[in-house]
């Protein structure tokens, strides 16, 4: 059941209603049946693995649970016999106990995920490498992802993970437990939740709030608008350049990056605004998933604006994780002993990063234009680390330039079109076809010949280009606004302006979305993730 689609409006127009006559006491288990029935439409055998996923976190949350709760009783009923260092020695030892139940815990639906998304992958790899010495090749097996299990499986390990630590309690009630694990909205593309800060608003009654209602439906209008006017307007104009890539050389590379940041950015965000909005609509407020990204002035900065949630997920349970563990300590020592505290202070920084972005880039695909992808951000950050130095001489040494509105323009230009590079690995898919693509702009001197009409033979006629840009300035100027202030906050002061802009929205979606003959709602980008 997509988003987009009439059967998904109906059903949400349905839970609305129910949901706020329902008793608010059970409103969470209406909740859990409506995130079944969604997660249903994707195939029986989908919810198998969900089940599976939540059945053995619940499980493995409760062990570890009951380990530390027997840990807490042993420190209370011996704290006049234990000092300070025999009660952190005792803890240790009871970490290193609750360590292998995480780690069956991790494997066990990690490995799930591995198996379904990346035995196709290693297969072929290793046909590859076994066809270079003339052997027969390894049949590829056709396994079906299910809809979003990358999500799922990461917001259920990083609450397994919080539990190891003592960051959060786990839930005895195991049907709560997997409406955290189900919650229909974030299902599909986020965000990546925390046990902490969502699961207390599931469990809350929630009375309706006219205010928060009219807020989530203008937020869902809001990504509907960006989704089917821009997004699937664009893709038009994608299918066309990637059908023949070869084909679209030089300046026609330069237009697929930047419209594919913008198609890509309409699409994910559109899809969270909705995400948000439904969510907020029931009271229930989940995390922001971007904050502006394309005003960022840097790739450091890119990053803590574009898909945060999964950004932080990374940061707090790999690269922090890793960064401090035992082996890579001894490895920093090492390295400080053998070439200098310099270098050593580096080494776990460089191997945390490294991984990490090795990791971000798997789990968005299972190809190596996804790895590439990862690699190549984790350089620019990076290069950019070391050049710090330098930058800040530069910006010492002339204040007033980089204080210009035209300095920041520039890096944010820039910003956008080394993302936006990077990002074009999405969708030519082919690392090598990649790089030539990219060479080609500097070689390659068409754009007489794309601006002077060809880019009217990609699809798209000149009414298109108009809504696709109107929109774009639209969503910009919005965008700008609310950096400042929340726009909504401010209509909902003027009922009728309120109402007016929320009418003339929605029939702006009616009149300019992309809906073609026949229509069939286009996935939505991350939905693949």
């Amino acid at each position: 059941m997509l988003f987009t689609s009439y059967g998904f409006i109906a059903f949400l127009a349905v839970l609305f209603l129910v949901y706020y006559l329902f008793p608010r006491k059970y409103q969470w288990c209406l909740l859990l049946a409506a995130s079944y029935i969604f997660y249903a439409f994707a195939g029986l055998d989908s919810l198998v693995f969900i089940l599976v996923t939540t059945l053995s976190s619940y499980a493995v949350a409760l062990i570890m649970g009951r380990m530390r709760r027997r840990e807490n009783e042993y420190i209370e009923a011996h704290k006049d016999s234990l000092d300070k260092e025999a009660k952190k020695a005792y803890r240790a030892k009871q970490r290193k106990r609750r360590f292998p139940v995480l780690v069956a815990g991790l494997v066990f639906n990690f490995g799930i995920l591995a198996v379904i998304k990346y035995t196709g992958f290693a297969i072929s790899n290793f046909n590859s490498i076994i066809g270079a010495f003339g052997k027969e090749p390894l049949t590829i097996p056709s396994l079906l992802l299910p809809m979003g299990i990358s999500f799922y499986i990461f917001q259920s390990m990083g609450y397994l993970i919080d539990v190891y630590r003592g960051k959060a309690e786990p839930e005895k009630n195991a049907a709560r437990f997997a409406l955290f694990v189900s919650f229909f909205p974030q299902l599909v593309q986020g965000p990546i939740s925390r046990f902490s800060d969502l699961a207390p608003q599931l469990f809350a009654p929630h009375k309706f709030n006219g205010k928060s209602f009219t807020f989530g439906i203008q937020r869902i209008l809001w990504g509907y608008f960006k989704k089917l006017v821009i997004a699937d307007r664009i893709v038009v104009l994608m299918t066309a350049m990637l059908d023949e890539p070869t084909e679209y050389t030089g300046a026609y590379v330069l237009l697929l990056i930047v419209v594919y940041s913008i198609q890509i950015f309409a699409d994910f965000t559109g899809g969270i605004d909705i995400t948000i909005g439904i969510a907020e609509a029931l009271g229930i407020r989940l995390a922001e998933n971007f904050k502006h990204p394309f005003s960022s002035t840097s790739t450091k900065e890119y990053w803590n604006r574009w898909h945060i949630t999964m950004g932080s997920w990374f940061n707090d349970y790999v690269f922090n994780s890793l960064s401090v563990c035992g082996p890579m300590k001894k490895f920093s020592t090492f390295s400080r002993k053998r070439f200098g505290k310099a270098l050593g202070m580096r080494v776990p920084v460089y191997i945390s990063t490294i991984v990490t972005w090795f990791l971000t880039g798997l789990w968005h695909g299972a190809g190596w234009n996804f790895i590439v992808w990862g690699l190549l951000n984790c350089a620019v950050i990076l290069v950019s680390r070391e050049f710090e130095p330098l930058y800040k001489k530069f910006r010492n040494k002339f204040p007033r330039l980089v204080a210009t509105k035209g300095y920041y323009f520039f890096s944010v230009a820039r910003t956008f079109l080394l993302m936006g590079i990077i990002r074009s690995l999405d969708c030519y898919r082919d690392v090598g076809l990649t790089f030539k693509l990219w060479g080609s702009m500097l070689t390659t001197f068409n754009y007489g010949t794309l601006f002077g009409g060809g880019i009217l033979d990609l699809g798209l006629n000149v009414s298109d280009f108009v809504i696709i840009a109107v929109s774009v300035v639209m969503v910009c100027f919005i965008g700008v606004v609310t950096q400042k202030r929340d726009v909504r906050e401010v209509l909902y002061e003027k009922p009728l302006v309120n109402t007016a802009l929320a009418v003339a929205l929605f029939i702006a979606i009616i009149l300019f979305g992309a809906y073609g003959i026949n229509y069939d709602a286009t996935q939505f980008i991350y939905n693949q993730f």
